[in-house]
């Protein structure tokens, strides 16, 4: 006859691979069920979400489409990357930090319907933002602090011209955004990457060929042509990605009108003066 402890130890022993198989299911599930929460603490920021009306904004004010190759710098949750694929249609990835956060977000791309690459998709990407390349992107999107703006500031200086940048809250300094909305007492600022046409060019236009000196300040353009023995200083200048304008009076007295594209080391374009007369101009950098 058994003893009442022998009993014991023999229903304990036969319980126990019943008991890890219902624990281990119950670990695992554990670590998917991985919920962020508000002010939760991640490399370089705290994670707090953008209210969805401002990602809207967001997208809108780049004008975000399907065309775009659109990155979410510091992608959180994935809300942002996956508003841009599931209502503008772009290609969009997300960079975060947090691998964690970063499968919580494709878990909301997939259940969103947009999960994956191509048009219209949106895959998060676990890196870091500040070894990440995204030059590729038409569309870059933030919500970062001020010195992670300035950190990221010049490589976004560096990217193609025309590329549109909004950060949410936050600034980039002294380069002033090129728009700023407003919604219940949040902004969203807007850039466009300027052309660099810092420096003197020779610019060509109805036979003849003058000098052109130009001085940028981020998309703020002013400069002088030369008509000797006159610097005559340009008028109405304005870039916006790689599309200049400028204007200036001739010894004619006749204002000329110019509207082109600058390409690197070259712009060309056309001009029309006060009296009609038009045609067709270019400009090389010395």
């Amino acid at each position: 006859m058994k003893s009442a402890s022998t009993t014991r130890m023999a229903l304990a022993l036969a319980c126990a691979p019943l008991l890890v198989a219902l624990l281990a299911p119950a670990s695992a599930q554990q670590k998917e069920e991985f919920r962020p929460q508000v002010g939760q603490a991640g490399k370089d920021v705290i994670w707090v979400p953008t209210p969805d009306e401002v990602v809207d904004r967001m997208l809108t004010m780049a004008q975000t489409g399907p065309n775009d190759i659109h990155y979410d710098l510091g992608a959180g949750d994935g809300k942002i990357a996956i508003a841009a694929a599931k209502k503008f249609g772009a290609r969009a990835v997300g960079i975060e930090y947090n691998a964690d956060m970063a499968k919580h977000a494709n878990a909301n791309a997939t259940a969103a319907g947009v999960a994956g690459t191509g048009q219209g998709k949106a895959l998060i990407r676990q890196g870091d933002i500040f070894q990440t390349d995204f030059s590729q992107a038409t569309v870059v999107t933030l919500y970062l602090l001020p010195a992670l703006n300035m950190k990221l500031r010049p490589q976004l200086l560096a990217m193609r011209p025309g590329t549109r940048v909004v950060s949410h809250s936050f600034t980039m300094e002294d380069w002033e955004a090129d728009e700023i909305s407003t919604l219940d007492g949040r902004r969203a600022y807007f850039w466009v990457v300027p052309a660099n046409v810092m420096g003197n060019w020779t610019l060509e236009a109805n036979n003849q060929r003058m000098d052109m000196a130009l001085e940028q300040t981020f998309q703020k353009v002013s400069g002088t042509v030369s008509l000797a023995p006159i610097h005559a200083g340009l008028r109405d200048t304005r870039l916006r990605g790689p599309f200049i304008q400028f204007a200036y009076i001739g010894q004619d007295g006749m204002r000329r009108d110019f509207i082109g594209r600058v390409n690197a080391q070259k712009m060309e374009g056309s001009f029309r003066d006060e009296k009609g007369g038009e045609g067709k101009w270019t400009a090389a950098k010395k």
